[in-house]
């Protein structure tokens, strides 16, 4: 696989928008309120194959609807991955009917229990991770490689070290940081290959600014990978979603990040 083309200040560009990002009390209290404890992917589920069924399953909810989407993980792992599976269409399609795409979601399920049937335990949790997505997203239904990226990661645990990339950070993200990506699926892949060198290699300066900012506990000997995906989500939810008038509006970013000569906020000023 081909890395993405950068400049020689994308590195450098990165570790600036991360500092700045993780400091925003908005993208702070994100940050702390799903770093230990993840909405989407909690922690009290323990069967890797019931988180891998709901990292799928996390697909096209919105944030308005996390409440909805909980109640029906709760309800889905109470019944358990075994007794899923068994149950007819009909039944599933019942339970899953307030998260929508019931068939898209259905064919997820008997297409990775498929999956999971042909592929002993540590092959899923311990084998590269990068062989285990490419399979996983050509093999089971319904999933991609940002799908596959975040059913591992919930799989492995939130400290795997793997950074996955939805296609917010491909189209807002990568410009920013003057990642040239290629077109197509595998670019998600690119994106988290580099991420996750950035966070290897920076680690011990994240760790400092985490402590710095005392912000959330690392355990011992993890790589900051899934400090720096909470950082780097919820610094694109919330400022290049909606381009955020403080945002320089640059691409990629010039070395101020925020509140430079290139954003609104400061040419209204």
């Amino acid at each position: 696989m081909n890395p993405p083309e950068t400049d020689s200040d994308s590195p450098l560009r990165l570790t600036r928008l991360v500092a700045l990002a993780a400091g925003q009390d908005d993208v702070k209290t994100d940050v702390q309120a799903n770093h230990d404890n993840n909405q989407w992917w909690p922690t009290w589920i323990t069967d890797y194959r019931m988180r891998m069924l709901v990292a799928g399953w996390s697909t096209r909810i919105s944030y308005n609807m996390i409440g909805t989407y909980a109640g029906v993980v709760t309800q889905s792992a109470r019944i358990g991955f075994d007794t899923l599976t068994r149950m007819p269409d009909a039944e599933v399609a019942a339970l899953i009917q307030p998260l929508g795409l019931p068939a898209a979601r259905i064919g997820y399920l008997r297409s990775l229990t498929a999956f999971l049937d042909s592929r002993d335990r540590d092959y899923l949790l311990e084998a590269d991770a990068t062989t285990v997505i490419a399979n996983f997203a050509n093999e089971v239904a319904h999933a991609s490689y940002k799908v596959a990226q975040c059913s591992l990661l919930y799989a492995r645990g939130y400290h795997c070290g793997i950074i996955p990339v939805d296609s917010g950070m491909i189209s807002r993200l990568a410009p920013a940081l003057g990642l040239s990506l290629s077109s197509g699926a595998i670019a998600h892949e690119q994106m988290r290959l580099y991420l996750e060198t950035h966070a290897d290699t920076h680690g011990d300066y994240y760790t400092r600014l985490r402590y710095e900012q005392r912000a959330v506990a690392f355990p011992a000997r993890a790589t900051p990978s899934w400090w720096l995906h909470l950082v780097l989500i919820y610094f694109k939810r919330r400022y290049l979603n909606q381009p955020h008038p403080r945002v320089c509006q640059q691409r990629p970013f010039c070395d101020q990040v925020m509140d430079c000569a290139h954003s609104p906020a400061m040419a209204m000023a």
